[in-house]
């Protein structure tokens, strides 16, 4: 195969991350799709197979974790007798890691015989094991024993699963490539079966997952470093989740610098969050059911008490008691509206944007996605975000395009709280309107791809004067791309696509679905070049070297008495103004005249043809 002078010199840079990530996207698609087909093939629901899915997955993490600090243990292990002295629970709580007896070891249940009568198997409390799913039952038994945090958690409902069924699960989890590539793969294969099945099983009591973009943009503002964090409408976890990746990122370990805590009244959600926080090792409290309802219970005391609050709590929520809420208190600007007749609030996102805030300590900050309607709503939501915009706390306030929900195309907002703002941007608010950029995935779904998710953290760190972040970014692009623009990466892929062409016409036929595969690989990253040029030059235009200014149609940085003038809407499209179009050097009249003469042109033509084809029909009767 051919290798020009562009691709050696970026050999390293397709050759090992980009390629890497497109194993790694491939095995998540791959394990879902031999999942799920195996769904299709039996007689369970979504919601009844994602919970023992995702267990089965946590177990595939436990025992991939276990064994990696087995060997660690073992690593100069005393010896007695001349034998190694056996591993014990203890040494594995001292490395924050999970002791897994034999019969929870992931192996142990995929190497077990066809017919498990077989093997003679007893159960932890000694009764017969007589099928796999009962062997996996009592292997979540064994596991939850071994953690508190975990304990009537892990799902135990696999005797419902045939065995052959469950046995190709297992087999499909065992993938040796999941070893290969190491990091914290299943961590994100948990993500990513999560984000699947929140399409299939969503409902109006059920959403429980964020799309991984919108969290990360909240963990990137808020840039969590050491405290106190509660998500009171905690889903499957995400927040958390991004919270310790980003600590863990900075070089510090995010369970001694972090204190997670959760609320979360679908008792099935707050499941999916505790797994989801044990395949990522974190560590967090979890309240669900009905003390975990926000809007009548503080169900870990912590008004006033947070370092950080993150959350995407449920949109518009009607019918909530008036009276109960007030007595549960976290309102320091007063009830939103109040159905007189009924005592009851009428749309709830203000009680949750009063929560946000009555959570945070004198220097917290607060992050959550809310519904775009939220921004300029009237009446009793206006008094309420008066008061907020003149605390002189409300920090960064972010549009979100359409389609970033799995189970909702509509815009939201992201809002963004500082109560210790430095000096300089204390009666200042920055608005960023991001709805016009994303990175479309498929037709129903957009996202921010890591650059751009970075490129709008760049804004937010100018806006507070941390030119060395900024900085640190163009560091970070120049390690990516050397010289490269975005003209060199597009001529490249030209080549290679011409190159591909040649290549696949003149193999022989045996050899062309290998080559095209390989070729596909190569051009992909060599996307991913090209896209990382096209960001670096998006944010070098806008804000060269590193200084912020206001960008027409993306960001403003208003005053207090600016949004007071806006009758105190906080909706940044109101303050950023509409990017100009580039003028295409079309005169719009003389188009339209074209068009319309085209136009004409084209429905004489029809009524020609039809006259012709009602004619021919006529000669045939």
């Amino acid at each position: 195969m051919k290798t020009d002078k562009w691709t050696k010199k970026h050999k390293l840079t397709y050759d090992k991350e980009p390629l890497n990530m497109i194993n790694i996207r491939k095995l998540e698609a791959e394990l879902w799709e031999s999942a799920d087909l195996l769904r299709q093939g039996s007689k369970l629901t979504s919601s009844q197979y994602c919970m023992p899915v995702l267990a089965l997955l946590f177990l595939r993490y436990a025992y991939s974790r276990y064994k990696m600090v087995e060997a660690e243990i073992l690593q100069g292990r005393p010896m007695r007798g001349g034998r190694v002295m056996p591993v014990e629970p203890s040494d594995f709580a001292a490395k924050s890691a999970l002791y897994l007896p034999r019969e929870a070891q992931f192996d142990y249940l995929v190497n077990l015989p066809d017919n498990i009568l077989d093997a003679h198997l007893k159960g932890k409390d000694g009764h017969d094991i007589n099928s796999l799913g009962e062997a996996v039952n009592n292997a979540m038994q064994l596991v939850e024993d071994q953690s508190e945090q975990l304990t009537g958690v892990l799902p135990k409902t696999y005797t419902m699963f045939a065995d052959d069924l469950l046995r190709e699960l297992l087999r499909i989890f065992n993938n040796k490539t999941i070893d290969e590539v190491g990091g914290d793969i299943i961590g994100r294969i948990y993500e990513y079966f999560l984000s699947k099945f929140a399409k299939a099983v969503a409902s109006d009591d059920g959403v429980f997952f964020t799309p991984k973009s919108l969290v990360k943009m909240l963990v990137n503002v808020l840039e969590p470093k050491q405290g106190v964090m509660l998500d009171p409408a905690c889903g499957s976890g995400g927040m958390f989740v991004q919270t310790g990746d980003f600590v863990n990122a900075a070089g510090m370990n995010a369970n001694s610098q972090m204190t997670f805590y959760g609320q979360e009244k679908v008792e099935y959600n707050a499941q999916l969050c505790l797994m989801n926080m044990a395949v990522h090792g974190l560590n967090g409290r979890i309240i669900s059911g009905d003390e975990a309802n926000t809007f009548y219970h503080d169900a870990h005391n912590l008004a006033g008490k947070c370092d950080y609050v993150m959350a995407n709590p449920p949109f518009n929520v009607d019918k909530v008691k008036a009276e109960s809420t007030f007595a549960a208190g976290r309102l320091p600007f007063g009830l939103p509206g109040v159905n007189a007749k009924k005592k009851e609030v009428s749309n709830a996102n203000y009680l949750w944007i009063s929560y946000f805030y009555a959570y945070l300590n004198d220097h917290g900050r607060a992050g959550f996605v809310m519904a775009s309607s939220a921004t300029d709503s009237a009446n009793k939501d206006r008094d309420i975000r008066e008061q907020l915009v003149r605390t002189g706390d409300v920090d960064v306030m972010m549009s979100v395009g359409n389609n970033f929900f799995y189970t909702l195309s509509l815009p939201c907002s992201l809002w963004f709280f500082d109560r210790a703002k430095r000096p300089e941007n204390c009666d200042k608010v920055l608005f960023i309107d991001a709805r016009n950029y994303y990175t479309v995935v498929d037709r129903t779904l957009n996202e921010w791809s890591e650059w751009q998710l970075r490129n709008l953290q760049a804004i937010v760190h100018l806006y507070r004067g941390e030119t060395d972040k900024y900085c640190q970014l163009l560091q970070d692009y120049k390690a990516a791309l050397g010289d490269t623009t975005v003209a060199t990466a597009q001529e490249a892929i030209d080549r290679q696509k011409a190159e591909a062409k040649q290549l696949i016409a003149d193999a022989p036929r045996k050899d062309k679905k290998r080559i095209e595969a390989e070729m596909n690989i190569q051009l992909a990253a060599l996307e991913d070049i090209l896209e990382t040029a096209r960001q670096h030059e998006w944010l070098v235009e806008k804000f060269g070297e590193g200084e912020y200014q206001d960008v027409l149609g993306l960001c403003k940085v208003a005053t207090i008495q600016e949004i007071e003038e806006k009758n105190y809407s906080l909706t940044p499209g109101a303050y950023v103004g509409v990017a100009e179009q580039e003028d295409d050097g079309v005169d719009f009249h003389e188009r339209m005249t074209e068009i319309h003469d085209e136009l004409a042109r084209l429905n004489t033509e029809a009524n020609a043809l039809m006259t012709d084809i009602l004619k021919a029909w006529e000669d045939l009767k």
